[in-house]
Formats: C-alpha cells, structure tokens, sequence
C-alpha cells in the first residue's frame, strides 16, 4: 500500500498593515483643488492582472472629476462618497460596507460631505502580451 500525498506550490499569501495611513496625493496639476490619494497595495501580485489599493478623499470645495479607463469595484471602508457622473446624470451616495462597480469609460465626480472618505479598490488591468 503506498502513501501517495500531492503537494502543490503556490506563492504564499500577502498581508500588507497600514498601508493606507500614508497614501500619496494625486497629482494636483492633474486634478486641481481636490485633496485626494490613491495608491496600489498589490499590483500584478504573482503576474496577476489584478490591482487593489486604497483611496481617500478630504473635504474640499473642489470635487475630484475622474475617468475611467478600467473596470474597478470600491467598498467603502469610512465617510460617505457623492458620485455623479455627468455623461449620464446618474447620482449616488455610497457609505460604509457599499460596494461600487464602475465600469470602463464612466466619468464620475467624487465629493464627500464628511471630513473624509475611505474605500478599498479591486481592478483589472490588462497585461501587456
């Protein structure tokens, strides 16, 4: 009788702490008067075409007007986002544990009432061939 066990390898899974507490600020050339941040937590892991990362926005008098060239899904973690995407004149507010889907080419005008808001994004982005 023999013992025949199949071990599989895998990359071993990734546990980043805090890592939203020092976002960097977007661009304020590119995106002026908004106070946002937004960086990538894992990006590709293991050749994957998966992103995720955080994204925060402060109150300010100015909203972040944003087009994306992605599909991308957010919950909201803290704070309350106003969407509204002027192309379609759809409006939502979205607060914690909501999930967001924005769809590639969508343009959405992000603004908060609160201090600020917090949420975590999932995206796929294509690889190059």
């Amino acid at each position: 009788m023999s013992d025949s066990t199949t071990q599989t390898t895998v990359d071993p899974f990734l546990v980043t702490k805090g890592f939203y507490e020092s976002l960097p600020q977007m661009p304020v050339e590119e995106y002026p008067g908004t106070d946002a941040y937004i960086d990538d937590v894992y990006r590709d892991p293991s050749g994957s075409s998966l992103w995720s990362g955080y994204f925060k926005l402060n109150n300010t008098e100015a909203p972040l007007d944003y087009l994306y060239t992605y599909d991308e899904m957010k919950v909201v973690l803290e704070g309350t986002f106003k969407l509204y995407n002027p192309d379609t004149g759809q409006t939502a507010y979205a607060g914690p544990k909501d999930a967001i889907f924005f769809p590639k080419g969508s343009r959405i005008i992000f603004s908060t009432e609160d201090e600020y808001a917090l949420a975590f994004y999932a995206r796929c982005e294509d690889l190059p061939a």
